[in-house]
């Protein structure tokens, strides 16, 4: 059983897959920190100062001045406003991640151009035959004359 496991993790497609989740992470703390620290900024700023993250609906009794304080309370709230940053967030990675697919998907198109043709038609019969062929199997003609 532990040979197995072992044949398991050290296959390829683990590795690529610990190496995608690994770079994964990294990649979505610099889009939350693009999201918070500068995306966010000039939003709020255009929409009267407003920090996102601030915005809540207090569910409970009792005023709080912010959000972080209704937090400590343990009063019941909606944090309609970080599911705001949050939703930012992932529609930036989205639409990065489909850059990065559709990148990666027009290289390998380019990669897997039409490989060279490998028959061509015969110039009596029309059928078609190999390019190294020298006479037509189906009418006989002989071709190096005529190719």
């Amino acid at each position: 059983m532990i040979g197995d496991f072992r044949k398991f993790v050290v296959r390829g497609n683990v590795m690529d897959l610990a190496v995608g989740i690994i770079i994964g992470a990294a990649f979505a703390t610099v889009v939350k920190s693009f999201v918070d620290d500068i995306l966010m900024p000039p939003i709020g700023m255009a929409t009267g100062g407003v920090d996102f993250s601030e915005l809540y609906v207090n569910l409970g009794r009792g005023e709080f001045a912010s959000r972080a304080q209704a937090v400590e309370a343990g009063a019941p709230i909606v944090s309609y406003g970080v599911f705001i940053n949050n939703l930012i967030t992932f529609l930036i990675t989205a639409f990065a991640v489909y850059l990065l697919v559709r990148a990666y998907t027009r290289l390998r198109e380019r990669e897997a151009a039409a490989p060279a043709a490998a028959e061509k038609d015969c110039p009596f019969c029309r059928s078609r035959i190999h390019l190294a062929a020298v006479r037509c199997p189906a009418c006989t003609s002989e071709l190096s004359a005529a190719s």
